[in-house]
Parts: structure tokens; sequence; C-alpha cells
């Protein structure tokens, strides 16, 4: 802005007035957003199931002439038995100010796919085989007579989880050291017993499978430069009443931070 003033020597003496406008520089904030991570592993559980006691209870259906249920009849295929996480979002939010100590927390999808090695069926309800031809309105699982080339189990839960972070390198994630844990709290919205055999072909069987509707979860994540590693274990059953199995898993995780 400049002010001109005639003076009496006819001279023009300028006065110069500067005005500087521009945006004021945000500051760096302490909240950063990943979009959509994706964690590839294998799920398991472990089993501290009391058999003579779910047998009697009419849960565990026994085929005559078979063996009484046993651990055996639920291990897994480990290597097919497979965790899909998708995290739709995830944030960090730093509690100290160079960022070394965060807070993480989100929400997603946990797919968790476990694949048997024993001829097992799940049913909600209906005609107990082997049994007389006796009626149920409870849920069951027995030994079927049919080979199946893929029977698994699918729990499905929306998901939150909640950890404290601690990176030794948060400026450069990705040749630091990082280390997280915390909790997370889930909830079971899809259980389906999926079966491929030549006698029926593919089944995919939902119901109510006397599976635990609430899943609290211990969780980490170890971060080696670029490579993430994330784990988590549930100190309760996966059912809801008769068999105890623990679930956890263990996988890659692929995430910017």
């Amino acid at each position: 802005i400049k002010k001109g003033k005639q003076g009496d020597d006819d001279n023009d003496r300028d006065n110069t007035v500067e005005v500087k406008m521009g945006r004021k520089q945000k500051s760096n904030s302490r909240v950063s957003t990943n979009w959509f991570v994706v964690d590839l592993g294998f799920s398991n559980y472990i089993d501290k199931t009391d058999y003579p006691a779910a047998t009697a209870s009419g849960y565990l259906v026994n085929r005559p002439g078979t063996p009484d249920f046993g651990k055996s009849d639920f291990k897994l295929r480990t290597g097919k038995s497979v965790n899909v996480n998708i995290w739709f979002v995830m944030q960090k939010l730093a509690i100290e100010k160079r960022g070394h100590v965060n807070l993480k927390y989100g929400i997603g999808l946990e797919l968790n796919n476990y694949r048997y090695k024993t001829p097992l069926t799940y049913q909600e309800n209906g005609v107990i085989p082997y049994s007389g031809g006796m009626q149920t309105n409870s849920p069951f699982i027995f030994k079927d007579s049919i080979a199946f080339s893929k029977n698994k189990l699918a729990a499905d839960y929306l998901t939150v989880p909640l950890m404290l972070n601690f990176a030794s390198n948060p400026d450069k994630l990705k040749k630091g050291i990082s280390l997280s844990a915390g909790v997370s709290a889930g909830y079971l919205y899809s259980q389906r017993n999926k079966q491929k055999s030549d006698a029926n072909g593919k089944e995919r069987n939902k119901g109510e499978y006397d599976l635990e509707r609430f899943k609290f979860s211990y969780i980490a994540e170890l971060g080696l430069g670029p490579v993430r590693l994330y784990g988590s274990y549930s100190p309760k059953s996966m059912y809801e009443h008769d068999l105890d199995m623990r679930p956890f898993t263990l996988g890659l995780r692929l995430s910017n931070w």
C-alpha cells in the first residue's frame, strides 16, 4: 500500500507501508490415519474341553461303533486354518510430543476359518443322527460318515482394537523398531459350517452353533523396519457352553505404521 504526499517543492515524497498476507503454517497433527489395513495369518485355539461332560450334555453326539469324542477330533489343518483381518481405519494418537509413545485404535472385521481334519458337522437343531431319530431344539456336533474334501467352521467378528504403541524412530518408521500391546473387543456377526464332498457337493450352513457372541482378546504387534507381525489371544472360550476352545491368531500385517 503506497501513500503519496505533495510537498512545497512540488516533489513527491512517498511513504510506503507493506502488508504481508499468507497462510499460517499448520502445526504437525498428533493424529495420523491409516486406511484399510490388512492382516494375513493363521487361526487356531488352545483346547481345554472336558469331552465326557460335553458328550453327556448332548452337544457332542457319538456315532455308534466309533471312539468317543476327544481332542484329536478337533485338531486343525494348521496351514489351511486362515485368519484375515480387514481394518477399515486405524489411527495413531501421539501421547508424547515426538511420537515415541502413541495410542493406536481402529475398527474392522476379523475373519477366522478353522479347517478340521475330522468330518465334524454342526447342526443348529433338528433330528440327532445315530440317536434313534431324537429331536432337539439345541445345537449339536456329530462326526459325519461323509468324507469331506473341505470342512471348516467360519467365525467372523466386528472388532475394535486399542493398543499402546512404542516407536524407537517415529520419524523413520521403516528403519526403526515398534511394539504395540493392548486389548480388543469383538462381536460375532456370522458363524457357518462350510463343507465340500463328492456326495453333497458344496454346502454352506449358517446357524447358531453356541458360539460366544462377544470376544475379548489380548493383542500385540511387532514392527521390525518395514515388516509388521501381529498376534491375538482370547483367555475365554469361543463357545458359550460345553467346549472350551481359546482362540489365538498369528500373522503378517500390511500397514504403513
